[in-house]
């Protein structure tokens, strides 16, 4: 829970001029989009031997959101555009939809470095956004690209931009790793912000200064704070495999029932803890259980496959399946949960080989 002095943990010049001092909160996923960010893919080593269907899933993608907002695609040159365009016009995407955009990247996966973005109502209606650091999941080498992105689309759009730091540095942040209910509540794993040896993002920052730069730079008000993901993922702990709020005061929480699976015990674990927590008015979280599907490896490596991590669109709600029984259990427990748009399946057996499907490479913009 965040409350007024925890505020000191942030320089207090800089918390008077934060987002949340000024009115902004990053608003739910299931809130009006004015548009959807993708980066088209090109990197062929994050599906070595496997890159050939993945523009093609790209496309399905693409051709699911457009009817409902506009698609706004990174592309690296203009070759890259012409190559995304062809796939676009065979699935049969109203290019009217899409919005093209010229940013070299490192990789694709717009969930963790582009843009988040920040509203707020008054004094004046305003989107804006925050440049969180990014480097490569505290992993891999090439970020320098992928990190200057948001700032790039702020230039492109004439946005206001919030550059989140925290004792003089900057304050590393994917989007994968939090989720919101739209009122103040943020869920996050400690395994993924608070690990002090794993891929660390901030080094030297505890729970406390990390729940500063949450309230400061996205208004949250209440972090809620699980243990551990799931097996195969290798950014250490993001919650959208685990964990997603898919109301204000309803979460889907993943469940493996095989005690066997590696996933079992953390799963359980985190849903003891969320059953525990309270909401921004002290109310207990709505959980709902949604499945795991069977483990899914290609040469011999685990692969994150979960169905939380879908995407909430205008027009639909996209969900990852992988030809298992539990795609259908899945897909019902999520219809029945969003009634104001279709939920629809995309194959995503293919896509997660690249360690990340349909969640990680999306990043909605909020309407005003």
């Amino acid at each position: 829970m965040v409350n007024r002095s925890i505020t000191q943990s942030l320089n207090h010049s800089v918390a008077r001029r934060s987002p949340a001092a000024l009115g902004f909160c990053h608003p739910a996923e299931w809130e009006r989009h004015a548009a959807t960010w993708i980066g088209w893919p090109y990197n062929r080593t994050d599906w070595p031997g496997k890159f050939a269907p993945i523009p093609w899933v790209y496309g399905e993608i693409v051709r699911k959101l457009a009817p409902g907002e506009t698609v706004r695609i990174l592309v690296n040159s203009r070759q890259h555009e012409a190559s995304a365009r062809r796939v676009l016009k065979r699935v049969g995407v109203d290019l009217l939809h899409v919005e093209f955009f010229r940013l070299t990247t490192d990789r694709g996966w717009t969930r963790d470095s582009g843009p988040i973005f920040v509203r707020r109502e008054r004094p004046h209606p305003e989107v804006a956004i925050v440049r969180f650091g990014f480097n490569a999941w505290a992993k891999y080498p090439d970020w320098q690209k992928d990190s200057r992105v948001p700032e790039r689309v702020a230039r492109a759009l004439g946005f206001r931009m919030f550059r989140a730091k925290v004792k003089g540095r900057d304050f590393v942040l994917e989007g994968g790793s939090i989720d919101v209910n739209g009122r103040g509540t943020l869920v996050t794993t400690e395994e993924c912000l608070l690990d002090p040896i794993t891929q660390v993002r901030n080094p030297g920052l505890g729970r406390k200064e990390i729940e500063a730069a949450l309230h400061a730079y996205l208004g949250a008000t209440n972090v809620l704070w699980l243990g551990r993901g799931i097996a195969g993922d290798d950014t250490h702990g993001h919650i959208d495999d685990v964990c997603r709020f898919v109301g204000p005061r309803t979460a889907v929480l993943c469940r493996e029932d095989d005690p066997a699976d590696p996933n079992h015990r953390p799963l359980e674990e985190n849903r003891e803890r969320l059953h525990s927590m309270r909401l921004e008015d002290g109310s207990k979280v709505e959980v709902v259980s949604l499945p795991m599907p069977t483990p899914l490896y290609f040469d011999g490596q685990r692969l994150p496959a979960s169905y939380a991590n879908f995407y909430i669109a205008n027009a639909a709600v996209l969900v990852p399946t992988f030809n298992d029984p539990n795609d259908r259990i899945a897909l019902g427990t999520l219809a029945e949960l969003f009634r104001d748009r279709p939920v629809v399946g995309i194959h995503a057996v293919d896509l997660v080989w690249g360690l990340g499907t349909l969640h990680c490479l999306t990043h909605e913009q909020p309407a005003l």
